[in-house]
């Protein structure tokens, strides 16, 4: 079940962290998951004693070889009863490129704006696709975050 957060969430255990990292012209990056055959958000599973912050670098690097700044905004988590965790996904901006390292799940960055990344999640999962809330919620996130920008500069 797939829940609007603004915080990280403190009744279940963070078992999995994913982003939709935010070019500087807005646009987002996804990667394609060989296995899954599709197009999905970046990240995975914290591993023993690991934070989330730490996760997440590890899998950004990993899945689309690239380093997040350092603020991230929780946006969704998807809860799992069979476990009692969740997954939490959060936006953050880019800072830079670096080599994508061989031997993950995944074959590559995909640079989309939002609608982009939205009909072709629909195409290959239907309009139902919990992705694309998660899309949805990314991008009011981002709209959000531009507003408080945009008035901090007034």
């Amino acid at each position: 079940m797939l829940k609007k957060i603004d915080q990280y969430p403190s009744d279940k255990r963070i078992a999995g962290i994913h982003s939709i990292p935010i070019t500087d012209d807005g646009s987002i990056i996804m990667v394609w998951d060989k296995n899954e055959q599709g197009l999905t958000t970046i990240g995975g599973r914290l591993e023993k004693d690991e934070d989330i912050d730490r996760a997440l670098d590890r899998e950004t690097i990993e899945e689309a070889g690239i380093i997040l700044k350092p603020k991230r905004i929780p946006l969704a988590a998807w809860y799992w009863e069979n476990t009692n965790t969740c997954t939490v996904f959060v936006i953050a901006k880019v800072d830079k490129y670096v080599e994508i390292p061989d031997g993950f799940e995944t074959s590559g960055r995909v640079i989309v704006n939002f609608e982009t990344a939205r009909q072709m999640i629909a195409k290959l999962e239907g309009d139902n696709s919990p992705r694309i809330e998660i899309i949805n919620l990314a991008e009011q996130a981002y709209i959000n975050c531009s507003k408080l920008v945009e008035k901090s500069k007034e």
